[in-house]
Protein backbone atom coordinates (compact mmCIF):
# COMPACT_ATOMS: atom_id res chain seq x y z
CA UNK A 1 0.00 0.00 0.00
CA UNK A 2 1.57 3.68 -0.74
CA UNK A 3 0.79 4.84 3.07
CA UNK A 4 3.25 2.34 4.50
CA UNK A 5 5.35 3.73 1.54
CA UNK A 6 4.85 6.95 2.59
CA UNK A 7 5.42 6.24 6.54
CA UNK A 8 8.90 4.22 5.51
CA UNK A 9 9.87 7.45 4.30
CA UNK A 10 9.11 9.64 7.36
CA UNK A 11 10.39 7.44 9.42
CA UNK A 12 14.10 7.00 7.12
CA UNK A 13 13.84 11.05 7.82
CA UNK A 14 13.34 10.77 11.53
CA UNK A 15 16.22 8.56 11.84
CA UNK A 16 18.45 10.42 9.80
CA UNK A 17 17.25 13.44 11.95
CA UNK A 18 18.48 11.70 15.39
CA UNK A 19 21.86 10.16 13.61
CA UNK A 20 22.84 13.91 12.19
CA UNK A 21 21.61 15.35 15.59
CA UNK A 22 24.03 13.29 17.69
CA UNK A 23 26.76 13.57 15.10
CA UNK A 24 27.04 17.00 15.32
CA UNK A 25 27.02 18.89 18.63
CA UNK A 26 27.11 22.73 19.31
CA UNK A 27 26.27 23.92 15.86
CA UNK A 28 22.99 25.12 16.14
CA UNK A 29 21.52 21.91 14.23
CA UNK A 30 17.58 22.62 13.61
CA UNK A 31 16.39 19.99 11.37
CA UNK A 32 17.42 17.75 8.49
CA UNK A 33 15.20 17.19 5.57
CA UNK A 34 15.20 14.41 2.85
CA UNK A 35 14.61 15.13 -1.02
CA UNK A 36 14.67 12.92 -3.67
CA UNK A 37 16.50 14.41 -7.29
CA UNK A 38 17.38 13.17 -10.22
CA UNK A 39 21.00 12.05 -9.19
CA UNK A 40 20.52 10.12 -6.00
CA UNK A 41 19.25 12.04 -2.14
CA UNK A 42 19.77 14.86 -1.46
CA UNK A 43 20.41 15.54 2.85
CA UNK A 44 19.28 19.49 3.68
CA UNK A 45 20.85 20.24 6.84
CA UNK A 46 19.04 23.58 8.65
CA UNK A 47 21.95 25.39 11.24
CA UNK A 48 22.59 28.71 12.68
CA UNK A 49 26.51 27.86 12.36
CA UNK A 50 26.93 26.66 8.87
CA UNK A 51 30.56 26.90 9.19
CA UNK A 52 31.19 24.40 12.02
CA UNK A 53 29.08 22.14 10.02
CA UNK A 54 31.08 22.15 7.15
CA UNK A 55 34.60 22.15 8.97
CA UNK A 56 38.44 23.09 7.52
CA UNK A 57 38.43 22.18 3.91
CA UNK A 58 34.95 20.11 4.08
CA UNK A 59 36.34 17.79 6.41
CA UNK A 60 33.00 17.15 8.46
CA UNK A 61 30.87 17.21 5.69
CA UNK A 62 33.11 14.49 3.91
CA UNK A 63 32.58 12.18 6.86
CA UNK A 64 29.10 12.80 7.70
CA UNK A 65 28.52 12.08 3.84
CA UNK A 66 30.31 8.11 4.17
CA UNK A 67 28.76 7.36 7.63
CA UNK A 68 24.93 8.49 6.37
CA UNK A 69 25.42 6.83 3.48
CA UNK A 70 26.73 3.55 4.93
CA UNK A 71 24.27 3.58 7.82
CA UNK A 72 20.80 4.40 6.02
CA UNK A 73 21.89 2.99 2.32
CA UNK A 74 21.11 6.01 0.71
CA UNK A 75 21.51 6.38 -3.06
CA UNK A 76 24.43 8.66 -3.76
CA UNK A 77 23.47 11.32 -1.10
CA UNK A 78 24.45 14.70 -1.18
CA UNK A 79 24.64 17.29 1.90
CA UNK A 80 23.30 20.70 1.43
CA UNK A 81 23.48 23.29 4.71
CA UNK A 82 20.88 25.69 4.98
CA UNK A 83 21.74 28.09 7.47
CA UNK A 84 18.14 29.43 9.55
CA UNK A 85 16.39 32.67 9.73
CA UNK A 86 15.80 33.23 12.92
CA UNK A 87 17.75 31.31 15.21
CA UNK A 88 15.97 32.55 18.56
CA UNK A 89 12.73 31.65 17.14
CA UNK A 90 13.61 28.21 16.64
CA UNK A 91 13.27 25.64 19.81
CA UNK A 92 16.16 23.18 19.14
CA UNK A 93 18.76 25.45 18.90
CA UNK A 94 17.02 27.19 22.32
CA UNK A 95 17.64 24.17 23.67
CA UNK A 96 20.60 23.18 22.34
CA UNK A 97 22.38 26.30 23.29
CA UNK A 98 21.01 26.04 27.10
CA UNK A 99 22.70 22.59 27.45
CA UNK A 100 25.78 23.87 26.23
CA UNK A 101 25.60 26.90 28.72
CA UNK A 102 24.90 24.49 31.62
CA UNK A 103 27.44 22.13 30.87
CA UNK A 104 30.20 25.06 30.58
CA UNK A 105 29.06 27.08 33.46
CA UNK A 106 27.70 24.37 35.79
CA UNK A 107 24.12 24.64 37.51
CA UNK A 108 24.77 27.49 39.69
CA UNK A 109 24.06 29.99 36.90
CA UNK A 110 21.42 28.03 36.02
CA UNK A 111 18.82 31.08 36.90
CA UNK A 112 20.19 33.93 34.88
CA UNK A 113 20.72 31.17 32.05
CA UNK A 114 17.00 30.80 31.75
CA UNK A 115 16.30 34.56 32.27
CA UNK A 116 18.77 35.55 29.61
CA UNK A 117 17.47 32.91 27.24
CA UNK A 118 13.59 34.06 27.90
CA UNK A 119 14.76 37.57 27.02
CA UNK A 120 16.48 37.18 23.63
CA UNK A 121 13.71 35.03 22.68
CA UNK A 122 10.90 37.52 23.23
CA UNK A 123 12.84 39.98 22.19
CA UNK A 124 12.96 38.29 18.60
CA UNK A 125 9.56 38.47 18.24
CA UNK A 126 7.74 35.30 20.19
CA UNK A 127 4.19 35.36 21.72
CA UNK A 128 5.24 33.53 24.64
CA UNK A 129 8.16 30.78 25.67
CA UNK A 130 8.25 28.13 28.71
CA UNK A 131 11.19 26.77 29.42
CA UNK A 132 11.87 23.40 32.14
CA UNK A 133 14.94 22.22 33.28
CA UNK A 134 14.74 18.78 35.38
CA UNK A 135 17.54 17.36 37.91
CA UNK A 136 19.82 18.14 40.20
CA UNK A 137 19.54 21.59 40.15
CA UNK A 138 21.03 23.37 42.00
CA UNK A 139 21.21 20.61 45.22
CA UNK A 140 21.44 16.93 45.53
CA UNK A 141 17.79 16.48 45.09
CA UNK A 142 15.90 16.29 41.54
CA UNK A 143 13.78 19.00 41.07
CA UNK A 144 11.96 21.02 38.11
CA UNK A 145 12.52 24.73 37.40
CA UNK A 146 10.31 26.82 35.21
CA UNK A 147 10.92 29.89 33.40
CA UNK A 148 7.88 31.26 31.35
CA UNK A 149 7.04 34.69 29.70
CA UNK A 150 4.36 35.78 27.40
CA UNK A 151 1.38 33.63 26.17
CA UNK A 152 1.28 29.87 25.44
CA UNK A 153 -1.32 27.87 24.48
CA UNK A 154 -1.76 24.30 26.90
CA UNK A 155 -4.83 22.72 25.06
CA UNK A 156 -6.53 22.24 21.24
CA UNK A 157 -4.90 22.09 17.79
CA UNK A 158 -2.74 25.48 18.38
CA UNK A 159 -0.76 23.83 20.91
CA UNK A 160 0.02 21.02 19.00
CA UNK A 161 0.61 22.70 15.07
CA UNK A 162 1.49 26.49 16.48
CA UNK A 163 3.55 25.45 19.37
CA UNK A 164 7.65 24.87 18.75
CA UNK A 165 8.99 21.86 21.21
CA UNK A 166 12.27 20.56 21.87
CA UNK A 167 13.99 17.99 24.42
CA UNK A 168 17.40 17.81 24.80
CA UNK A 169 20.15 16.55 27.71
CA UNK A 170 22.81 18.32 29.57
CA UNK A 171 25.77 15.89 30.63
CA UNK A 172 26.78 17.29 34.02
CA UNK A 173 28.98 15.86 37.21
CA UNK A 174 26.24 15.21 39.03
CA UNK A 175 24.19 13.96 36.62
CA UNK A 176 21.91 14.39 33.66
CA UNK A 177 19.92 17.53 33.62
CA UNK A 178 16.71 17.31 30.73
CA UNK A 179 15.69 20.53 29.25
CA UNK A 180 12.41 21.12 27.98
CA UNK A 181 11.45 24.39 25.96
CA UNK A 182 8.23 25.59 23.98
CA UNK A 183 7.87 29.08 22.15
CA UNK A 184 4.60 29.89 20.51
CA UNK A 185 6.27 31.88 17.38
CA UNK A 186 4.29 35.48 16.04
CA UNK A 187 3.38 34.17 13.15
CA UNK A 188 0.88 31.49 15.07
CA UNK A 189 -3.00 32.42 14.11
CA UNK A 190 -4.65 32.27 17.51
CA UNK A 191 -8.55 31.03 17.17
CA UNK A 192 -9.33 33.75 19.62
CA UNK A 193 -7.60 36.67 18.35
CA UNK A 194 -10.32 39.03 17.21
CA UNK A 195 -9.65 42.35 16.02
CA UNK A 196 -12.03 45.48 15.60
CA UNK A 197 -12.55 47.49 12.50
CA UNK A 198 -12.05 51.41 12.71
CA UNK A 199 -15.01 53.41 11.48
CA UNK A 200 -13.24 54.06 8.42
CA UNK A 201 -12.31 50.29 7.37
CA UNK A 202 -15.91 49.34 8.13
CA UNK A 203 -17.10 51.92 5.35
CA UNK A 204 -14.39 50.92 3.01
CA UNK A 205 -15.56 47.36 3.54
CA UNK A 206 -19.77 48.10 3.15
CA UNK A 207 -19.20 48.27 -1.03
CA UNK A 208 -17.76 45.29 -1.25
CA UNK A 209 -19.86 42.96 1.08
CA UNK A 210 -22.87 44.91 -0.83
CA UNK A 211 -21.55 43.87 -4.62
CA UNK A 212 -21.18 40.95 -3.29
CA UNK A 213 -24.43 40.30 -1.96
CA UNK A 214 -26.28 41.47 -5.29
CA UNK A 215 -23.69 38.87 -6.98
CA UNK A 216 -25.07 36.11 -4.77
CA UNK A 217 -28.94 37.40 -5.51
CA UNK A 218 -28.25 37.18 -9.75
CA UNK A 219 -26.87 33.97 -9.28
CA UNK A 220 -29.89 33.07 -7.26
CA UNK A 221 -32.26 34.41 -9.46
CA UNK A 222 -30.47 32.45 -12.55
CA UNK A 223 -30.73 29.03 -10.74
CA UNK A 224 -34.17 29.49 -10.36
CA UNK A 225 -35.14 30.19 -13.75
CA UNK A 226 -33.30 27.46 -14.63
CA UNK A 227 -35.21 24.80 -12.39
CA UNK A 228 -38.35 26.10 -13.39
CA UNK A 229 -37.50 25.59 -17.03
CA UNK A 230 -36.71 22.49 -16.72
CA UNK A 231 -39.84 21.39 -14.96
CA UNK A 232 -41.94 23.11 -18.00
CA UNK A 233 -43.27 19.90 -20.07
CA UNK A 234 -41.24 19.76 -23.67
CA UNK A 235 -43.58 20.45 -26.92
CA UNK A 236 -43.25 17.79 -29.24
CA UNK A 237 -42.75 19.32 -33.28
CA UNK A 238 -44.79 18.08 -36.00
CA UNK A 239 -41.65 16.72 -38.61
CA UNK A 240 -41.57 19.81 -41.21
CA UNK A 241 -42.03 19.43 -44.63
CA UNK A 242 -38.58 20.51 -46.88
CA UNK A 243 -39.38 23.03 -49.18
CA UNK A 244 -38.97 22.68 -53.02
CA UNK A 245 -36.16 25.27 -53.84
CA UNK A 246 -37.20 27.32 -56.72
CA UNK A 247 -35.16 26.76 -59.72
CA UNK A 248 -32.42 28.93 -60.91
CA UNK A 249 -32.97 31.07 -63.68
CA UNK A 250 -31.01 30.68 -66.63
CA UNK A 251 -28.70 33.49 -67.87
CA UNK A 252 -28.11 33.95 -71.38
CA UNK A 253 -26.09 32.01 -73.28
CA UNK A 254 -26.06 28.99 -70.83
CA UNK A 255 -27.16 25.71 -71.74
CA UNK A 256 -29.82 23.74 -69.76
CA UNK A 257 -28.64 21.09 -67.61
CA UNK A 258 -30.84 17.75 -67.32
CA UNK A 259 -32.87 17.26 -64.12
CA UNK A 260 -32.02 14.42 -62.20
CA UNK A 261 -33.80 12.26 -60.20
CA UNK A 262 -32.68 9.86 -57.69
CA UNK A 263 -29.33 10.41 -58.96
CA UNK A 264 -30.25 9.07 -62.65
CA UNK A 265 -30.80 11.57 -65.55
CA UNK A 266 -34.45 12.03 -67.29
CA UNK A 267 -34.25 11.07 -70.54
CA UNK A 268 -36.11 13.49 -72.78
CA UNK A 269 -38.41 11.94 -75.98
CA UNK A 270 -36.91 12.67 -79.30
CA UNK A 271 -38.95 14.87 -81.56
CA UNK A 272 -39.50 13.30 -84.66
CA UNK A 273 -38.75 16.18 -87.47
CA UNK A 274 -41.17 15.47 -90.20
CA UNK A 275 -40.13 16.67 -93.63
CA UNK A 276 -42.30 18.07 -95.73
CA UNK A 277 -41.31 18.10 -99.27
CA UNK A 278 -42.48 21.11 -101.49
CA UNK A 279 -45.22 21.25 -103.75
CA UNK A 280 -42.51 22.46 -106.61
CA UNK A 281 -40.34 19.93 -105.85
CA UNK A 282 -43.31 17.15 -106.28
CA UNK A 283 -44.64 19.00 -109.38
CA UNK A 284 -40.96 18.44 -111.12
CA UNK A 285 -40.71 14.54 -110.49
CA UNK A 286 -43.90 13.73 -111.79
Amino acid sequence: MIERKFVAEKKKEFQVHEYIGEFLDNVGYSKTKLVKTPLGEKVVIFASRPGLIVGRKGANIKQLTKSVKGRFNLDNPEIEIAEVPNPSLDADIIAEKIASYLERFGTQKFKAIGHKIMTEVMGAGALGIEIKISGKVPSSRAKTWRFYQGYLKKSGDVSVSGVRRSHKQAQLKTGIVGIQVRIMPPDTKLPDDISVLSAEQEAAQKPAEESRAAEAEAAAKDAEEKKQDEKKPKRKRSPSKKAAKPAKAKEPGQEAQPDTEGGQQKEQPKEEVKTHENEGTEGNEQ
